[in-house]
């Protein structure tokens, strides 16, 4: 079945949607590698989510040249969840979930690769099944595509373990190439010796094919994958922004952070590999911003050569950097004042104190001392801020109303040293999130707040911040239940996502589409109850995740829960902590 450009079955629907410049495809791009007919191995990959918050996401970015680039006739493609309007449209007219390049069925490709960016993404996944015409059970599938799925979902695979054939767990350069050369060598073999295949592939855990207790390691790469270019949508996304990846991993250590514990070790890009990566984005892009990425981007050792030496540059250009994660610190000030240098005025800048106490940064491992924070608000307001953003937490082990109020009173003297300071019109936002405790944590095995807690305190600290010049949100505690409810999931949780999927659960990160209602009555009809889920786990206790290996020993997250309940800290990563066998005793 082949698609004109203007042709595609769901043009005639665009003036009947919102955005309908999501399913335009009109994009700059690359030259594909092979075209359609010389692919042996055609991947089409999935985003839960619609397309402007996709092609906002760099890992995602990266896969398809990632792909282009292996050995072998593979081709890649991509495809998005369409908004309700559309799905709707979609399904009442039979017309398939095709791709944004080559403008092909999701079912005409051999691999439905889904990226797994966050727990309340889950029911997009069964639409975008629905609309392809793949069966959503995995055990009722008949030949290809094979459906697996990587990216952090994929640490806890139980919760999607009925609707994923294979689950990738690692970095998509260390495992990708293995498993489509042995995806392309079983090309014509019956699914079942496919998946016994993939089965054997380093990384990759097959729920139908492995044995209870086998372990799955996960996988990952010394020299991660370098873009020179980035794919340009034709409308505005997310991150509008090209991005490079200053490094890979964070050694920081901090205790809520799943990332920073999965993403171990620390793996530097060269100072000239990175500066080549950006002059090469912003020279075949045009883009007139470029982030500088990783978990804690001001940890790089050549940041400061690289902005200097970059600087003028991009100044001819117009183009500027930023910094999309900034440390409590004069460093981290001085690095963002000379990013200010690229533009015509100061904006806002952004940091995370997360606690409100040194108590409770302590026992979350953050590093940051009341002094560091006091001396960075100086800092900023001094070299002539005046907007600045605070995120905190709410909900943290150990947490007290003392630890709560400090956040209101956080935000207040920062105002009131701005004002001291001459900035009259200066302005405070803070941003308020409930703790979810995550796998393969620390905090793995801690309860976590009910919806009920969460908006108590949540109100608590707004009642206490009376300055208009403050502005204070906290994220929806219903939503913050549901994502720990999934982040610690288990088999049975599959039979929930299903139900509520089938009573209209979808794009339950969007607050206008989120629904907890559905969801306690799916877990009704299901037996369960979701507090389970979110209830304080013993240490001795096994865990639906404990079969994957993340390279962090479970006896060192352990150590981190006593440390942090002594209030104690653990040093960075890369000073050897002792979590993992690259520089660290295992």
């Amino acid at each position: 079945m082949d698609f004109d450009e203007f042709t595609r079955p769901e043009w005639p629907l665009l003036s009947q949607v919102s955005r309908p410049s999501r399913y335009c495809g009109s994009e700059w791009r690359p030259s594909a590698k092979i075209s359609w007919d010389e692919a042996t191995l055609r991947v089409c990959l999935m985003f839960p989510d619609v397309y402007e918050t996709g092609m906002s996401y760099y890992g995602f970015q990266l896969i398809e040249p990632l792909i282009h680039s292996l050995p072998g006739k593979f081709l890649a493609d991509r495809a998005y969840c369409p908004w309700p309007d559309m799905k709707d449209l979609m399904l009442a007219r039979k017309i398939p979930l095709t791709s944004t390049e080559h403008k092909r069925p999701v079912s005409d490709f051999d691999i439905a690769a889904f990226t797994l960016p966050h727990e309340t993404a889950y029911t997009n996944i069964l639409t975008m099944l629905q609309l392809s015409g793949i069966p959503i059970f995995a055990d009722e599938r008949d030949g290809l595509p094979l459906v697996i799925a990587g990216g952090y979902g994929a640490y806890n695979p139980a919760v999607l373990g009925r609707f994923i054939d294979a689950f990738g767990i690692g970095e998509a350069e260390a495992l990708l190439p293995g498993f489509l050369a042995v995806a392309d060598g079983m090309k014509g073999r019956s699914r079942e010796e496919v998946l016994r295949a993939v089965a054997g592939v380093p990384g990759f855990y097959v729920p139908s094919c492995h044995e209870h207790g086998h372990v799955v390691a996960r996988q990952y790469t010394e020299t991660p994958f370098t873009l020179d270019s980035m794919i340009v949508p034709s409308v505005g996304i997310v991150h509008d922004r090209a991005a490079v990846e200053l490094f890979r991993g964070c050694g920081r250590g901090c205790r809520f952070c799943q990332a920073g514990m999965v993403n171990r070790p620390v793996r530097e890009r060269p100072e000239h590999e990175a500066s080549a990566s950006i002059m090469n984005i912003i020279t075949s892009t045009g883009w007139e911003e470029i982030g500088l990425l990783s978990l804690a981007s001001c940890d790089y050792s050549g940041i400061e050569t690289l902005i200097d030496d970059l600087s003028p540059v991009l100044a001819e250009r117009k183009a500027k950097l930023s910094l999309p994660s900034l440390r409590m610190d004069g460093f981290s000030v001085s690095l963002a004042e000379k990013l200010e240098g690229l533009r015509s005025k100061h904006g806002g800048i952004t940091f995370a104190p997360e606690a409100g106490t040194q108590r409770l940064r302590d026992v979350i491992n953050k590093g940051i001392s009341e002094d560091m924070i006091t001396g960075c608000l100086t800092e900023i307001f001094t070299r002539g801020w005046e907007r600045v953003k605070l995120y905190f937490m709410m909900g943290l082990p150990t947490e007290t109303d003392e630890d709560l109020d400090a956040i209101a009173e956080i935000s207040q003297s920062a105002l009131r040293l701005a004002r001291r300071l001459g900035r009259k019109r200066a302005n405070v936002s803070v941003s308020v999130s409930g703790f979810v405790p995550k796998a393969h944590t620390p905090f793995q095995w801690e309860r976590q707040n009910s919806p009920d807690e969460l908006r108590e305190k949540g109100r608590r600290i707004k009642s206490q911040v009376r300055d208009r010049a403050i502005s204070l949100s906290y994220h929806e505690p219903e939503q913050t239940f549901l994502e720990g409810v999934l982040s610690r999931g288990d088999e049975k949780t599959c039979d929930v996502i299903y139900h509520a999927w089938k009573m209209g659960a979808c794009f339950d990160s969007w607050t206008e589409h989120f629904d907890l209602q559905r969801w306690l009555e799916a877990f009704g009809f299901c037996g369960l109850d979701p507090e389970s889920y979110t209830r304080e786990r013993g240490e001795g206790e096994i865990l639906a995740w404990d079969f994957v290996d993340v390279g962090v020993s479970k006896r060192f997250l352990l150590t981190e829960r006593h440390k942090a309940y002594n209030g104690e800290l653990t040093a960075d990563c890369r000073t050897g902590c002792g979590a993992c066998g690259i520089g660290c005793v295992k």
